[in-house]
């Protein structure tokens, strides 16, 4: 796979990887053609699986690469992943209370964002959607940061960060199209609806991808921004609601520890 990547430019390995991850959101919104819901225990684990990839691929392939990247460019490392990070989260933070959208299991009332009346099934799609900015914009800054030559960055780690994105990707198709087939709508039109929110994520991955390759001396900051993006997501939206149901608590903790874990043999092993 990395043989066959390395003959393409850092943009199209960026989109080529996003439209994998948007592939596998539309798988898992695929099982909207198989059934009407999921057991709650199993959705709340692979959110918490979700969530611990995050956080695992946000330290291993963004934050420590970046601080490694940052020293070799004679930055102060700690400066450039605080900034980097924290300016991460505050970008989703601002985003998250302008764009309305609505989280799994809410009603309609408790949307949030600028209030609208459009349809429930659409503040659903742009909740995901919405987590998803950050995730396609990590892979495309992976793939652009390899072109700047150092050794921090490998596309060996882009492909990991990448696959990890994908295997989370699952549950958040899911997430969408099940809730909307339960509610009625068929079964094409919630699996369109599912797929959708994924679409984001090559568009992000391009911009992040061609951004970094213009001007690599952010670079630092691109990897450390997108890690700071993706903790937001886990710890406003994935952790509140795979921990919803107390009885499963348990369980999601330790689904988000394999999560955590499977993005971090990913990363040593092709990193």
């Amino acid at each position: 796979m990395i043989d066959f990547l390395e003959q393409y430019n850092p943009v199209t390995q960026a989109l080529m990887a996003t439209l994998f991850t948007w592939g596998v959101t539309a798988a898992g919104a695929a099982l909207v053609f198989f059934t009407k819901k999921v057991k709650p225990k199993v959705m709340d684990s692979m959110l918490g699986f979700a969530a611990g990839v995050m956080i695992a691929a946000s330290f291993w392939s963004l934050l420590a690469p970046g601080i490694e990247m940052a020293e070799q460019m004679g930055q102060i490392p700690w400066m450039t992943a605080v900034i980097g990070f924290m300016v991460g989260g505050i970008f989703m933070r601002l985003t998250d209370r302008v764009l309305p959208h609505l989280h799994i299991g809410l009603e309609t009332a408790q949307s949030e964002g600028i209030k609208t009346s459009w349809q429930r099934s659409t503040l659903l799609v742009l909740a995901i959607t919405l987590h998803n900015i950050p995730e396609g914009l990590a892979v495309g800054v992976a793939f652009g940061a390899v072109a700047a030559n150092l050794s921090s960055a490998t596309l060996g780690g882009a492909l990991a960060l990448a696959i990890g994105i994908g295997l989370q990707n699952f549950p958040e198709g899911a997430a969408v199209s099940l809730p909307l087939r339960r509610e009625g709508m068929g079964r094409t039109k919630s699996f369109l609806m599912g797929q959708a929110s994924g679409i984001v994520e090559p568009i992000a991955g391009v911009l992040g991808a061609a951004f970094v390759l213009h001007m690599q001396g952010i670079l630092p900051y691109a990897l450390c921004f997108a890690a700071g993006a993706m903790i937001f997501v886990v710890v406003e939206e994935l952790i509140p609601e795979s921990q919803r149901n107390v009885a499963n608590i348990d369980l999601v903790t330790m689904a988000t520890m394999t999560g955590f874990a499977v993005m971090m043999l990913l990363d040593v092993a092709l990193g």
